[in-house]
């Protein structure tokens, strides 16, 4: 198996970057902090390093195993259609049930699911390219 590591930091780093702007005050940041049942002082609680370095872990970890999923020169259709729909029908529709019986709102998951979708498909793009 080839895989391009650079392509996965890149794709890893671009989607940490993403959600950096998703769940940013200037578009969805807000509104999913309300969503989430979330105060300020929660989210001023924790240890950042451990939340923004376990994310962008987690983050690698995804992207070197969709890079593994989409193979060697997977061509830049095939790339961004399947990040699109493992984005969507796979972790969004994964959440989706979650959040049934957790009895979350849409919002939420419009906003969690969305990011998600974007995530994956970035993957694609950038692998897509790169690979």
């Amino acid at each position: 198996m080839n895989i391009n590591l650079w392509a996965v930091v890149a794709a890893a780093v671009s989607a940490f970057l993403l959600g950096g702007a998703w769940y940013s005050p200037l578009l969805f940041g807000k509104a999913w902090q309300r969503a989430a049942s979330l105060s300020d002082a929660e989210l001023k609680s924790g240890n950042p390093a451990v939340i923004f370095g376990g994310s962008l872990v987690l983050s690698l970890i995804a992207a070197f195993v969709f890079a593994m999923f989409l193979g060697a020169k997977p061509g830049m259709t095939l790339a961004l259609g399947a990040g699109a729909a493992a984005g969507l029908c796979w972790v969004a529709a994964s959440l989706g049930i979650n959040y049934l019986f957790e009895r979350r709102s849409l919002k939420l998951f419009l906003i969690n699911g969305g990011y998600h979708t974007l995530q994956f498909t970035l993957y694609g793009l950038v692998l897509g390219l790169w690979q």
